[in-house]
């Protein structure tokens, strides 16, 4: 996963506004008590951070793994 890709299932799956809400202010037990957006800046791999979000707020599969569906099945969902 690239940070793009992170940054794009976050806010398909939250919304634009939540999502950047989400990687600012959720802090993540997982990732010793760090935000999602001060992993990603201290080096944290995006995918690390993803499956953290997602284990954190209870996301399903289909959810975690959004970001490998082709982009014409997103469109659908």
């Amino acid at each position: 996963m690239k940070h793009s890709e992170f940054w794009q299932v976050l806010e398909a799956t939250f919304g634009a506004g939540h999502g950047r809400s989400v990687a600012e202010d959720l802090v993540l037990a997982a990732l010793g008590g760090r935000t999602a957006a001060r992993a990603l800046a201290d080096g944290v791999a995006p995918r690390a951070v993803w499956d953290a979000v997602c284990d954190e707020m209870e996301l399903d599969d289909a959810t975690r793994w959004r970001h490998r569906r082709e982009p014409r099945k997103d469109r659908s969902a």
